[in-house]
């Protein structure tokens, strides 16, 4: 039998094959694994840092918003606080809405214009509700002001026995139970318009209706509520009514909390006089703290409202107002640079231009 053997180049190129499919170690995917690990974390490292960035740029956007709403509403009543259409200084004014004199509703009692509450006194009657939603945050200052909105409308005559009033625009901006101050450069008086309704040049201000009711149908000082006549007053043709602006400002909860750690969400609150009804209305969110000082005639600084003597509101030409405002919202966590809540402090000074300085 013949033998005969197969060449090696046959061979070699299943050999080289072989030598081409040969893989990757254990090392080598180690160090590719790796690789792709830093990859990933810079990727994510720069996703978290952009939602930070996000965060806290649209909490700052928050705080600023509501810095700007709070600063606007609030100086601008403050401007007015113990104005009138008919001229500054006036005495005070007649007042025969019934309980006023007996102090029952700090909305009714128009004789200084503006009165502030330290963090450690006790608001005036009607308070906030002691718990829940805007009941008042403890440690924060609160202020009251009033003072007699617009320019209002002229009085063409008065008829003291029909306790009626001739106005000179029938399209009257008022309606029942609005609470009015009529004027003159001598006096003013407030009242609560009993009628009629619709248009008419003609505004009442009788006794026994009304939401709160006017004790006596006169106007005159002092005011006289032994009667229905009372102690009249009349107010000849240019005297001026207008609407009194009654408002409550103070920190207080909104009955919200924060979804991720459960902390109550506080807000500056507003409780305004409305056609002889308080309403309560959130101003600002966010707000957590409010300090004032003021300014008194003759001295040479601010001091808080426990060192005002009860006769002195009266005296008040300036208020010192300080926020502190939170970006957080009810689903935000903390995004400040401890974690916490990204936190301002806003401070503005308002001048009282109703009264002399």
């Amino acid at each position: 039998m013949k033998s005969f053997s197969i060449p090696c180049a046959s061979r070699s190129p299943r050999l080289g094959v072989r030598r081409g499919q040969v893989g990757i170690n254990l090392i080598e995917l180690m160090i590719a694994m790796v690789l792709g690990l830093l990859v990933v974390g810079g990727a994510v490292s720069i996703f978290v840092t952009n939602q930070q960035t996000y965060a806290a740029t649209e909490s700052l956007g928050r705080i600023q918003e509501n810095t700007r709403t709070a600063f606007e509403i609030m100086a601008r009543e403050l401007r007015e606080a113990g104005g009138n259409p008919c001229g500054k200084n006036l005495p005070a004014p007649a007042n025969t809405l019934i309980g006023a004199g007996a102090g029952l509703n700090w909305s009714m009692s128009f004789a200084d214009g503006l009165t502030g509450y330290d963090e450690g006194q006790v608001l005036s009657a009607p308070q906030p509700p002691a718990a829940g939603r805007g009941s008042r945050i403890a440690g924060t200052d609160a202020f009251d002001i009033k003072s007699a909105a617009g320019t209002g409308i002229t009085v063409v005559s008065q008829n003291p026995t029909a306790a009626a009033f001739q106005v000179s625009d029938p399209n009257r901006p008022f309606r029942p139970d609005d609470i009015l101050m009529v004027c003159n450069f001598e006096q003013a008086s407030i009242f609560q318009m009993t009628g009629p309704n619709g248009v008419n040049a003609t505004v009442e201000h009788d006794t026994g209706t009304g939401s709160i009711g006017n004790c006596s149908r006169g106007l005159g000082w002092p005011t006289d509520c032994g009667s229905v006549i009372g102690n009249r007053y009349t107010y000849g043709p240019n005297s001026t009514i207008a609407r009194l602006s009654a408002s409550r400002w103070y920190i207080g909860d909104t009955g919200r909390v924060n979804s991720i750690n459960g902390q109550p969400l506080s807000a500056l609150f507003r409780s305004t006089l409305r056609s002889g009804a308080l309403v309560d209305e959130e101003i600002a969110e966010g707000v957590v703290n409010m300090q004032v000082t003021y300014m008194l005639r003759g001295a040479a600084g601010y001091v808080p409202a426990n060192l005002v003597a009860a006769n002195r509101w009266k005296d008040v030409i300036g208020a010192n107002v300080t926020l502190t405002l939170s970006g957080r919202a009810e689903g935000e966590t903390g995004v400040g640079s401890d974690g916490g809540a990204l936190q301002r402090q806003v401070n503005f000074v308002v001048v009282l231009r109703n009264r002399s300085i």
